[in-house]
């Protein structure tokens, strides 16, 4: 395809996508339930994807995006309270020590940036591990940093086990889309280069991809300290999205809801991590939130219908889809535009048959 009209494509589709969103906020009521999960889907897609360059891309198995999150979402937030509203969130602390505050798009580099550093000092010791080990050894990082976030000691800076506050949010969601669409870009772009076949050389063999003269362990390292970036913004948005942040949110739960996420969508696929993202989010805060309210039919309450019995269901429904979908929704498939393109072009061409 000429790359003119690739672009032109892909040029049309965001301006469409963007233009759909602008419209929802000006129709919809601001509290609706369908920015939630807009707003969370785009989050949870960035997250998702960054977990899949790890897992799905490089074939390295941790369970620390959690961790990297978190330190994501506490230096957006540190980094942006406002100087006048310090005193009220560090309250217990005498207003803390830092009296400054950043623009939030330098705060949100600074975020990932602080992942990545810590990810690079954890990948030198832990990236010689493989398999289980490698897990569990990401899994027990990630909740050293949320104890260590809380140490009384670091209370001036992090605020304790208090929450943190008062620091800018978005009021659009076209902001966490964009954000979120241009980080997924630059991921594809590194998938797609000589880095990117690098990496998935090391998942599908390791000795053959060292015969090949690829250093394992600079392209791991490389694969999680990228990762840990795009998860530290993705903590950011996801504490913008909340408006507050504590560090007892940020447990192994949320690594697994993030790496299955990766599975539903297919290990291996961007595409796939971003619709499973959507599906999850839309599942869990909106489709069966009516299983969570007790329902009557002819003045009889409906069985089992109560608070909680919703996570019952789709923990069933997520069994089923794992069980019967190995692959995932995508596999290893992406769509692409060419592809997109080759479909309406043969609508066209066959419509065109057709008249004749």
């Amino acid at each position: 395809m000429n790359p003119k009209v690739k672009w032109s494509i892909a040029a049309v589709l965001i301006l469409l996508l963007l233009g759909g969103l602008y419209m929802l906020e000006q129709i919809l009521p601001a509290n609706s339930i369908i920015f939630t999960v807009l707003q969370k889907g785009a989050i949870y897609s960035l997250i998702a994807v960054s977990l899949n360059l790890l897992n799905g891309f490089t074939g390295l198995f941790s369970l620390g995006q959690a961790g990297f999150m978190l330190i994501g979402a506490y230096t957006y937030a540190v980094l942006t309270i406002p100087p006048e509203s310090r005193a009220a969130v560090y309250q217990y602390y005498d207003g803390g020590i830092i009296d400054f505050a950043l623009p939030v798009p330098v705060a949100m580099i600074l975020a990932g940036v602080a992942a990545g550093i810590c990810a690079f000092l954890i990948g030198l010791p832990v990236l010689r591990m493989k398999g289980d080990y490698l897990a569990i050894a990401t899994l027990g990082f990630a909740e050293i940093i949320r104890a260590i976030v809380q140490y009384d000691k670091l209370g001036p800076i992090t605020n304790g086990s208090n929450l943190l506050r008062s620091f800018p949010v978005f009021h659009s969601t076209l902001f966490p889309f964009i954000v979120s669409g241009i980080c997924i870009a630059v991921i594809c772009l590194l998938i797609n280069s000589s880095y990117g076949r690098a990496f998935k050389a090391i998942r599908d063999d390791e000795i053959a991809a060292e015969a090949m003269g690829i250093n394992l362990f600079m392209h791991k390292e490389m694969a999680l300290v990228t990762s840990a970036f795009f998860a530290g913004i993705g903590g950011a948005l996801l504490a913008m999205f909340q408006m507050m942040v504590q560090a007892r949110a940020f447990t192994s739960a949320m690594t697994y809801e993030i790496l299955l996420i990766v599975v539903i969508g297919g290990i291996g696929s961007v595409t796939g991590s971003v619709i499973a993202s959507f599906l999850f989010i839309a599942s869990s805060e909106w489709w069966l939130r009516f299983l969570d309210e007790a329902q009557f039919i002819g003045g009889m309450q409906v069985p089992f219908l109560r608070p909680g019995f919703r996570m019952v269901v789709f923990s069933v429904i997520i069994m089923f889809v794992v069980l019967f979908y190995r692959k995932g929704i995508m596999g290893t498939k992406e769509f692409s535009i060419e592809g997109i393109y080759r479909f309406f072009t043969k609508g066209r061409s066959k419509a065109g048959k057709g008249a004749k």
